[in-house]
């Protein structure tokens, strides 16, 4: 999951916590797309409150690969106003970025490394003892 994702979870997390109930479509879809597994399932259904299970759900998605945000998003069918609320808060993210940010993050998806620039390779120079 990019930075930002993270970053729109995190900053909208008490209000999905009070707005989302994981139990349900949520969880399922997210399981069918792979994004969690079978004990990620287990492990959010044994909370005891609501709350718990969507803040778990929240403290797994991260980790779960480039996909998860928009898959999480898909999951929220039964939750528009929710889904609405988070693409909004990711497209305001994406404007904050500073330039040089967002041009990092660029470089870092195409797989160029630092002082690289599309179609340059850096060069291992050999140092003399």
């Amino acid at each position: 999951m990019e930075a930002r994702d993270k970053q729109v979870l995190r900053s909208l997390r008490l209000e999905l916590g009070a707005e989302v109930l994981v139990e349900g479509l949520v969880l399922q879809y997210l399981y069918q797309e792979g994004v969690l597994t079978e004990n990620h399932v287990q492990e959010i259904n044994a909370q005891t409150t609501g709350l718990r299970k969507t803040m778990l759900l929240l403290d797994i998605l991260p980790s779960r690969g480039p996909k998860a945000f928009d898959t999480f998003l898909d999951s929220l069918q039964e939750f528009p106003w929710v889904r609405e609320k988070l693409k909004k808060a990711r497209k305001e993210a994406m404007t904050d970025l500073p330039a040089g940010l967002e041009e990092k993050g660029r470089a870092d998806r195409m797989g160029w490394g630092a002082g690289e620039e599309k179609g340059q390779k850096c060069q291992t120079v050999g140092t003399r003892t």
